[in-house]
């Protein structure tokens, strides 16, 4: 990511998470522009399950896309942040199908044997090198996967909206820690860090309300939803712990 056209103010958390709100308006628009499912109807994870040789592959490979379609909207050296008519909904669904391809062809371009967690070569702006040195990420992907895992035992005809809605946001709990890191702990950028974090925060939650409303719901035995009530329930405190780590940060910093 390059971001030369930035202007000087320094955008603290809330400016950030204003302009990704608006990037995450795009990426859905410009993930269901190239699915084979542009309805939405099928959840992304249960596609990359398919396609994926392993669930540790499919997580890694939903990762891989949320980054890649958020960077997509982010501007690049000679584009300016106040300049917002580059990215108006009218432009994004008159686009090219040449710049829509284009963006395809770089989804697609990752392969399963890709280092793309060294976020110091391929997404970060700092050098804190692989998200696999941030260990709140590492937490949250072994949940995701053994959540992904448990998935499959549960026949389809069984996976109520809830139940989908709760594999997705476990899924997006990793997901938005990796945004997060991939811009860094400097001042400039610390303000995304936390947005994208209080993102993974919000999924935490909505994964555990999610998970609460399924109690009863014959797929989970007593044994499996008191664990996974309680990792959720420590993964989400800690991410919140977490955002605030990165608030004293941002505000203790030294200008």
């Amino acid at each position: 990511m390059n971001f030369d056209g930035f202007d000087d103010e320094l955008w603290d958390e809330h400016k950030w998470e204003a302009h990704l709100d608006e990037v995450e308006k795009k990426s859905d628009q410009l993930r269901r522009f190239i699915s084979s499912d542009p309805k939405g109807n099928t959840p992304r994870w249960i596609t990359l399950l398919k396609e994926s040789l392993s669930e540790d592959d499919a997580f890694e490979a939903y990762v891989e896309e949320e980054l890649l379609l958020d960077e997509a909207y982010f501007p690049e050296e000679d584009d300016d942040w106040e300049d917002e008519d580059d990215y108006e909904d009218d432009d994004f669904l008159f686009g090219t199908a040449e710049e829509f391809s284009d963006t395809e062809e770089e989804i697609e371009d990752f392969d399963a044997g890709e280092e793309w967690k060294a976020l110091s070569d391929q997404f970060a702006i700092s050098d804190y090198g692989s998200i696999d040195n941030l260990m709140i990420f590492n937490r949250s992907k072994e949940l995701a996967v053994e959540v992904l895992r448990w998935s499959e035992s549960v026949p389809s005809k069984m996976q109520t909206k809830a139940f989908q809605e709760f594999v997705g946001e476990s899924l997006k709990i990793g997901a938005k820690l990796a945004g997060g890191y991939s811009f860094g702990f400097e001042a400039e950028y610390l303000g995304a860090n936390i947005a994208y974090t209080k993102k993974a925060l919000k999924s935490a939650n909505l994964a555990l309300t999610l998970l609460q409303s399924q109690k009863s719901d014959n797929y989970f035995s007593t044994e499996l939803y008191s664990d996974y009530h309680a990792r959720f329930f420590e993964l989400r405190n800690d991410v919140g712990v977490y955002v605030q780590e990165l608030r004293d940060r941002f505000y203790n910093r030294i200008d």
